[in-house]
């Protein structure tokens, strides 16, 4: 499309600037002590890598790191340890490493080392492939991820994205950007800005484009954002609602809202094609699609029994049963990796907060304290949900684990929402 006049490309290459700020309550009485020694070779002015992999191990609330100022030594090759100086200020895990200029090249190796102190054994000793230095970022969040994993047994997710949508100003000159940024907010490049509403930002499972839901002359229309090529495709734009993008598990289709036939139903299009089928045939709202990881079944939102509650279908359509029933209404669910829980919208008294359903059993568990929490979105690794929450009349990013013990707050200037979390890199 030439003409797409909402869609405003920015690519920025080596922007390091946190737009997003995290604060972090809860989790520190379990936080297991762990110090990362400033790398030898390392350049802090220019990417202090330690100190990013410090923040992404503190951000998660299950790390308290030493501060540098506490560190009776400062090793980078394991033989240069003596464990009895971390034995002694109580840390469980050490972090050392050297980077080192590829000859000929700026392009620099780093090689770390993951060690138990208290056992005194070397955990990981790893060598990350040479970069260029506008990538060391990466390379400390890739180091973030392995340490992760290694001492908690989960996928780090510090390697990953979000997307998000930013509003600012007012009235007619109030604007709607389309971002992407690292998980930490860093990095964070607008991919579309428009004076009319973008909304639903839905990633594809191999990470590489982002379809979304955005507004030409007030005709609402479903677009995928290729991200290396910037190249934008409208896949559809049929009269009346065009909503809710969810990808399927393969990355082909796209589970959708239209309303073009009759109410808003579920209905299935294939991206390459644009060839759609109709999953849902009812008089009620049905809305919020997303596929199971398994590609089966969808999970959608409907007031056909009076209040919105989530159903679920084949994607051949048929008979939809109903699977929420605590709660005034419940909405908006996003999928577990694992398909064995929903991540939902739970109302309640007129509060509207980020809930854990468990599929099995049924159970639902209330995760957010807020009034107004909304659009929750699985991290990769099924430990995290990242949702939307008002706070002083303005909107902004909140994450919560899925037992409800760690919080952060990821603040901006202005409303932030509708956040995705990317799926992991391949």
């Amino acid at each position: 499309m030439k003409r797409l006049i909402l869609v405003l490309l920015l690519i920025v290459p080596g922007l390091a600037r946190a737009d997003l700020e995290f604060t972090v309550t809860g989790g520190n009485t379990r936080a297991k002590p762990i110090a990362i020694v400033p790398f030898a070779g390392n350049d802090p002015a220019q990417t202090d890598v330690a100190g990013i992999i410090e923040a992404d191990l503190n951000r998660s609330g299950l790390f308290q790191s030493l501060p540098r100022g506490d560190m009776l030594e400062r090793p980078n090759e394991p033989g240069q340890v003596d464990f009895r100086n971390w034995r002694a200020v109580n840390m469980e895990s050490l972090v050392i490493g050297r980077m080192n200029r590829e000859p000929g090249s700026d392009r620099m190796s780093t090689r770390f080392f993951l060690l138990d102190v208290y056992r005194g054994e070397q955990l990981i000793a790893y060598d990350m492939p040479p970069v260029a230095p506008d990538q060391l970022r990466y390379v400390a969040h890739q180091i973030a991820d392995l340490i992760f994993e290694r001492l908690t047994g989960i996928p780090g997710i510090f390697n990953t994205k979000i997307a998000y949508v930013a509003s600012s100003g007012f009235g007619p000159s109030r604007t709607y950007q389309l971002l992407i940024a690292d998980a930490d907010g860093f990095n964070p490049r607008t991919i579309a800005s428009s004076r009319e509403t973008l909304m639903s930002p839905a990633w594809s499972p191999d990470r590489k484009k982002l379809a979304y839901v955005a507004y030409e002359r007030g005709r609402s229309g479903i677009y995928v954002h290729d991200i290396a090529t910037g190249v934008v495709k409208r896949v559809i734009s049929e009269k009346g609602i065009n909503g809710s993008p969810a990808w399927s598990p393969d990355g082909t289709q796209l589970a959708i809202t239209l309303s073009y036939e009759t109410n808003p139903d579920i209905y299935i299009i294939d991206v390459a094609s644009g060839r759609k089928r109709r999953i849902t045939d009812h008089y009620g709202i049905d809305t919020e699609p997303a596929f199971a990881p398994d590609g089966q079944s969808i999970v959608f939102t409907s007031d056909r029994g009076g209040q919105p509650q989530l159903y679920r279908t084949s994607v051949g359509g048929g008979d939809a049963q109903r699977i929420t029933f605590q709660g005034k209404q419940n909405l908006r669910a996003s999928f577990a990796p694992d398909g064995k829980s929903l991540a939902l919208v739970n109302v309640e008294n007129s509060s509207y907060r980020i809930a854990l359903l468990d599929l099995a059993s049924g159970n639902l568990r209330i995760l957010s304290d807020g009034n107004m929490d909304e659009s929750p979105s699985f991290a990769p690794n099924g430990a995290v949900i990242i949702y939307a929450t008002q706070k002083s009349g303005a909107a902004e990013l909140a994450t919560v684990t899925t037992d409800g013990r760690v919080k952060q707050r990821l603040r901006q200037p202005g409303d932030v929402r509708e956040p995705a979390w990317s799926p992991l890199s391949r």
